[in-house]
């Protein structure tokens, strides 16, 4: 999956031979927007990934249909739910850095909850472990819930 040695970098292999399936999430959750250069990425050197808030510098948070308008504007892949469970299921793959970053959002795939709701992935270091959840872009963000994107090339 992860490719180490002598090279610093860190390459993780996503698997596109079969699309996301929201039903890891539960029944009813479908897939309402992708970011495409996402679903061309088979391999991703972790450590270019950045981290983006989109935060203004007179803001504490940002809606989070306006934080998703702001990514799209950058010149960014945003990392989709294809990489997400393959970090989930590799968690000893995930950067030691990210537990640091708070909450890692996965804006790439917008999914639509049973309810309607839009939201998006993310992993989170809590209480010595790896957790996930869906966040509604309803909500607010703040400095602690950047999204994981890498440089389009």
């Amino acid at each position: 999956m992860v490719r180490h040695g002598n090279d610093p970098k860190q390459i993780l292999k996503v698997d596109r031979s079969k699309p996301f399936d929201p039903s890891f999430i539960g029944k009813g959750w479908i897939i309402d927007e992708q970011d495409e250069r996402a679903l061309a990425l088979e391999e991703i050197n972790l450590t270019q990934a950045s981290f983006e808030t989109t935060l203004n510098p007179n803001e504490s948070y940002v809606q989070g249909e306006e934080k998703l308008r702001r990514l799209k504007k950058m010149n960014q892949v945003r990392l989709d739910a294809k990489v997400f469970p393959t970090l989930w299921e590799n968690k000893h793959l995930i950067p030691k850095s990210w537990k640091t970053k708070g909450y890692i959002y996965f804006d790439g795939t917008v999914l639509r909850s049973p309810y309607g709701h839009r939201s998006v992935l993310y992993l989170c270091w809590r209480d010595g472990g790896w957790r996930w959840g869906c966040h509604w872009l309803e909500g607010s963000w703040r400095s602690h819930e950047p999204s994981a994107v890498i440089a389009s090339s």
